[in-house]
This record gives structure tokens, C-alpha cells and sequence, in this order.
């Protein structure tokens, strides 16, 4: 019993600075949003010059958010953003690891710098870059597009979410990938030997034996992808920033 005390005792002790800061860093601010969402400022007096206080708004703040179009708008861009933008960084970067796990070694070391460097790049040069390939009659892919016959406008209304998405998984699918190769690197090769043996071909062993491994992989840059949506700003419909 004196034993089972003390495991708990040191437990407690190890677990206590994490409780603490997660509480204060995490619950605590997150709390504190939710009560000044149920507060509002009132102002008297011509223009409102005559003083201001807070009193309690209930719910009411959210009831005039939700009423808003354009609140209830962006929501649902985000969440098709989410939608689309979510599966197709994930399955390139999946599909980035397996490749270069499967190549030859002198290619992998080339290969894997090309696909991580445009996370590398800052964040200024990236817009000055994608600027330059969608702005019309300065980019060579729209007018490439138009000498094909295709008007194509990459910043119009109805496709400039999807050339966000574009520059969002350029970015990125090379840092998800990294993940998923260190992954792919810590599976023990004997189960490849094994699988093998018991006549299992490249697609078999990629099936059953390496994506069920790299699932925690997966797992983890999914949520890194949806943290990353923290971060953007997404256009409204007639293209302004929301």
C-alpha cells in the first residue's frame, strides 16, 4: 500500500508542472474569451463621449454574429476549405513519403530537399512569388492558359479560395512529408523481409504494412494542417479579406 502511495505521489509530482501551465496558458484564456463574449459595452452621452460600462449581453453577442451573412459565410468557407484542402495535403505528403522511401538512395537526399524548400522560403517571397504566377498579363500560367484558349482568372471570386489552397499545400506537403518519412524510417525492416517472403508485392506491402504503421504520422499532421487554419485569412466572396 505504502508503495501505491508513493507512485501516485510521484506521478502527481510529474504530472503537476504540466497540469499547471496547460491551466494557465490554455484553459484559463480560453475561459476568460468565453466571458467577454457574454459582456458588451455600453455608451452614453452624443457619439458616445459620455462615459461607457459593461453590463451583461448573455448570449445576444452570438445571436448577432450568427445573424450576420457574412460571419455565417466565412464559416463555411473555411469549413470547404477544411474539407478539400485537409485530404489533399495529407494524401500528397503521404504520397511524397512512400515515393521517397521506395527511391533509389542517391535520388532520396535531392528529392527530399526539393519538396521541403518551400517551407524554407519566408513568407514575403512566397506572396511576391505566387503574386507574380497569378497576377494577369504578368503571370506565364495564365497566359500560357490563354494561349491555349482558356480565360482563366486565378484571383476571381469564385477560384481564389482554391489558389490559397494551392499556395497553402505548396508550402507545406513538404514539412508533413518529413514527418511521415521519419515515420516510415523508425518501421523495422524485417517486416518488409516478411511480408515478402509470404509473397506480398510492392502495393501489398505499402496496403498492409506501411500505412498501418504510419498512421500515428498521418494522425499528427492532420492536426498540424487544421492548426495551420488558425493562421490564414481567407477572401470573401466579392474578394474582400474577411
Amino acid at each position: 500500500m505504502r508503495t501505491s502511495r508513493t507512485d501516485r505521489r510521484a506521478a502527481a509530482g510529474f504530472l503537476m508542472p504540466f497540469v499547471v501551465l496547460f491551466a494557465a496558458f490554455f484553459v484559463l484564456p480560453i475561459g476568460y474569451a468565453i466571458y467577454q463574449s457574454l459582456l458588451s459595452v455600453e455608451r452614453a452621452g452624443p457619439l458616445g463621449l459620455g462615459g461607457s460600462r459593461t453590463v451583461f449581453a448573455g448570449l445576444s453577442n452570438y445571436t448577432d454574429a450568427f445573424a450576420d451573412s457574412a460571419f455565417t459565410d466565412s464559416i463555411l468557407r473555411v469549413l470547404l476549405f477544411a474539407a478539400v484542402q485537409v485530404p489533399v495535403m495529407i494524401g500528397l505528403a503521404t504520397l511524397l513519403a512512400l515515393l521517397l522511401d521506395a527511391a533509389s538512395a542517391r535520388a532520396v537526399p535531392f528529392f527530399r530537399s526539393a519538396y521541403f524548400l518551400p517551407y524554407g522560403v519566408p513568407g514575403v517571397i512566397a506572396s511576391i512569388l505566387w503574386g507574380f504566377l497569378y497576377v494577369p498579363g504578368v503571370s506565364p500560367i495564365v497566359d500560357l492558359l490563354g494561349s491555349a484558349g482558356l480565360d482563366v482568372d486565378l484571383l476571381g471570386s469564385g477560384s481564389v479560395l482554391w489558389a490559397i489552397a494551392n499556395i497553402v499545400t505548396w508550402e507545406f506537403a513538404g514539412y508533413h512529408m518529413l514527418v511521415v518519412v521519419a515515420q516510415l524510417k523508425s518501421i523495422n525492416s524485417d517486416l518488409y523481409a516478411a511480408a515478402q517472403i509470404d509473397g506480398a508485392n510492392a502495393w501489398q506491402v505499402v496496403r498492409y504494412v506501411k500505412l498501418p504503421l504510419i498512421r500515428p504520422a498521418i494522425v499528427l499532421t492532420t492536426v498540424f494542417t487544421i492548426i495551420g487554419f488558425g493562421s490564414l485569412r481567407l477572401v470573401g466572396r466579392d474578394g474582400d479579406d474577411r
